[in-house]
């Protein structure tokens, strides 16, 4: 067997060729985003049947402009998490996996934040049209912030006690 074939111990303690642990990865990434796209399918989904609306031609030219910047960015994001379908597909069979799984986790990412600016535009649409506008801007920052938390600080905060091999940092 040569070196890029036999198992090695990574520095998570798994023994797996790096074809076996490209094809963990690639189905962890896949468990990641079937949540995430079915969110923003459905946010995507409600946006775009939004505009057919009898009340949508009363909309201020501010929540239009705001409409707009939340379904580019609902696409964006379905777009970004539907790329790594399109990667493997594309890619199936050229001996890539290993930076296919890579560009998907990047990808990924990048939508995951294009969902993060998709829920705060639309989360500020839809308060803007149930309350006043200063309320709606209050009530959406720390829902905005929550979400931060979730999906990047308490990450990066895991990332860094863990020290990325899945061990507790000593304090």
């Amino acid at each position: 067997m040569d070196s890029e074939t036999k198992d090695v111990t990574n520095d998570w303690g798994r023994r797996e060729t790096p074809e076996e642990r490209a094809d963990r990865r690639w189905n962890d990434l896949l468990q990641e985003v079937r949540v995430a796209l079915t969110g923003v399918q459905v946010l995507f989904a409600f946006l775009l049947a939004v505009v057919f609306q009898p009340r949508f031609a009363d909309v201020s030219d501010t929540d239009r402009a705001l409409y707009v910047v939340t379904v580019v960015l609902a696409a964006g994001s379905t777009g970004a998490l539907i790329g790594p379908v399109a990667l493997h597909r594309i890619l199936t069979g050229r001996r890539v996996k290993p930076q296919t799984v890579d560009w998907a986790a990047r990808l990924t990412v990048i939508g995951l934040f294009l969902l993060l600016g998709t829920m705060t535009t639309a989360l500020l649409l839809v308060l803007r049209a149930v309350t006043d506008d200063t309320l709606a801007a209050w009530l959406t920052v720390p829902v905005v912030g929550w979400l931060a938390v979730c999906w990047l600080l308490l990450p990066l905060w895991a990332r860094v006690r863990t020290n990325g091999n899945g061990r507790q940092a000593r304090p």
